[in-house]
């Protein structure tokens, strides 16, 4: 859940790899004022998102990329 001493609203971004077609089947990002946390959601259900670290995304992706990432 996100700290209220976090004021500034989260800026969305969607990712430029989502699936095609009507674009509403996109993950987006938001990184979280100062940076301490990356917020991630489905654009289709924007009320339910995750938190993470920079540490943890970048461990994950490197991991898919690498084609190691468990299923």
């Amino acid at each position: 859940m996100r700290d209220d001493s976090e004021s500034a609203p989260l800026q969305w971004q969607k990712s430029t790899f989502s699936g095609g077609g009507s674009g509403e089947d996109c993950v987006e990002l938001a990184a979280a004022q100062g940076g301490r946390a990356i917020w991630l959601r489905e654009s289709d259900s924007p009320a339910t998102a995750l938190t993470t670290t920079r540490t943890a995304l970048q461990a994950l992706l490197g991991a898919v990329k690498a084609g190691s990432a468990m299923t």
